[in-house]
């Protein structure tokens, strides 16, 4: 991999900068160019096959829709190298209950610190925004919230009817936190019938204390999408898993013999992108045919599996359901 060793520019205040300003378009042009700091602490340029896709007309009235209702999208605030493909397609992630975090994972940009009070009126704010785009399928996710006695399930389930009385045939997906594996918490959520159940691992067993920091724990996320199946029984499950943070390949391997044995439906596997130098170092890049590998064995166990550099949570997730729903 070939070493920077000098810019005309500083690219990545650059790439800062364009955040500050919301424009995702600078920030796109930029990821196929900016170094990122890997795990030796050299800027190397990322490999041909990392590349984002360009928006395309449709992108600002999107924009215009979404900061008009005042409503958030991970599609922005984590500067999704997908965002004009699934705008496009009509689907979009919703991030709920604020942009403050009350964990402080090495990987993740969302900041965090002490959250303010849920805002009452989101859940009809993020209904109205997906019926004024025609939002076909819709993901709800949020910050993880330990501050609040059921973790914001109760909250979900506000923008889970919400949305149900305001657009009843749109698909709903929810990624969730952990609710530290409340049970109480997981009964509110299937009460409320999303059509999608995800929470994310993330990280592989042998680095998810490294990486997510406690008290996020890998056995509580297995723990979590294990009883969302025992409580409701046609439940679809999901699950997410980033790579490049400095697993082996056995490590992968684990985590979806592990999601297998859990009986999910669906994982998602896809490159880690550091938002920042400040953040847990890429240790790698994935290649293609190790993502085809991982494919390949998932599909052998009986998971649906989407795995590419740019994949992330929710990509493709029309898709990966009606795949399940084909599969039943």
């Amino acid at each position: 991999m070939p070493i920077v060793e000098s810019y005309e520019i500083d690219l990545i205040a650059l790439w800062a900068a364009a955040v500050r300003w919301y424009d995702l378009r600078i920030c796109w042009v930029l990821l196929d160019c900016v170094p990122i700091m890997s795990g030796h602490n050299q800027l190397c340029a990322r490999p041909k096959w990392i590349r984002a896709k360009a928006s395309d007309s449709s992108f600002e009235d999107t924009i215009e829709v979404v900061r008009a209702n005042k409503v958030c999208t991970v599609c922005e605030e984590a500067l999704c190298p997908n965002i004009g493909e699934c705008w496009r397609n009509k689907t979009a992630t919703f991030l709920i209950m604020g942009d403050t975090c009350t964990r402080a994972c090495g990987f993740c940009n969302i900041k965090s610190g002490c959250p303010s009070a849920l805002d009452p009126s989101e859940p009809h704010r993020v209904a109205d925004t997906i019926k004024a785009l025609g939002i076909k399928y819709a993901v709800v996710t949020s910050v993880t919230r330990d501050d609040l006695p059921d973790g914001g399930a109760s909250h979900f389930a506000d923008v889970i009817a919400a949305i149900r009385e305001t657009v009843p045939d749109v698909r709903v997906e929810v990624l969730t936190p952990d609710f530290k594996g409340s049970h109480a918490a997981l009964e509110v959520i299937s009460n409320a019938a999303p059509d999608v159940f995800a929470h994310n691992i993330e990280i592989v067993r042998r680095l998810h204390s490294q990486v997510k920091r406690p008290p996020s724990n890998y056995d509580t996320s297995l723990l979590v999408l294990k009883t969302m199946k025992e409580i409701r029984k046609d439940a679809i499950t999901k699950t997410g898993l980033i790579v490049g943070v400095g697993e082996s390949d056995a490590d992968v391997r684990e985590t979806i013999h592990d999601v297998s044995a859990h009986n999910v439906d669906i994982l998602t596997i896809g490159q880690y992108l550091t938002p920042t130098t400040a953040h847990h170092p890429i240790a790698r890049y994935v290649t293609i045919e190790e993502f085809n590998e991982y494919r390949s064995y998932g599909e052998e166990l009986g998971v649906n599996v989407i795995a590419g550099p740019l994949v992330r949570s929710s990509y493709n997730a029309v898709e990966a359901y009606e795949q399940v729903c084909r599969q039943r």
